[in-house]
């Protein structure tokens, strides 16, 4: 490849990546307006949450006094979660669109064939829990929490080995 081609795609690249933080503000931005507000309770109850599913409205009907206590809690907590789901799929929404935007971006490792991929090593945040906090799923210990990483290199270490290491040295 002679420089010029290289320069010019190059240029191409960052031309892409400085695209692509545009793209990122503004999915930021439209995030930081979401909200979301479900009702329950025979409608008796109107939540409304914010971008982060937390609450930023509570209202109850006029008829509100025919529930009974225990009937209102369970309605605000299912108005509420049902509020955030609304919010985390309009959320999810938004960065389905904005990584359909960044799949253009080349990987680093296809423009540095020595550098790994980065996003191919990130661990998979684990699905949270709408469970109450006394539910046996948040109580369970044998739940694997550690952090799964797929697709890394595996090295041994020697730890009877001080001040030298067993890797060896890249082939460049």
């Amino acid at each position: 490849m002679t420089n010029e081609a290289a320069k010019a795609q190059l240029a191409d690249l960052v031309e892409l990546v400085q695209g692509s933080f545009v793209s990122v503000a503004r999915a930021q931005q439209d995030r930081a307006r979401l909200t979301a507000t479900a009702q329950a309770g025979g409608r008796r109850v109107t939540i409304t949450v914010n971008a982060d599913g937390v609450v930023i409205k509570t209202e109850f009907s006029d008829d509100i006094d025919d529930l009974s206590y225990s009937e209102i809690a369970a309605a605000v907590t299912e108005a509420t979660q049902e509020a955030a789901t609304q919010v985390q799929q309009k959320s999810q929404e938004i960065l389905a669109a904005l990584q359909s935007e960044q799949a253009k971006i080349p990987a680093l490792s296809e423009v540095f064939p020595l550098m790994p991929d980065i996003n191919a090593m990130m661990p998979t945040p684990p699905e949270v829990s709408m469970a109450p906090p006394d539910a046996p799923e948040r109580c369970d210990p044998d739940t694997d929490t550690a952090p799964r990483f797929e697709n890394v290199e595996q090295f041994e270490h020697d730890p009877s080995v001080r001040g030298r290491s067993n890797i060896a040295a890249p082939d460049w």
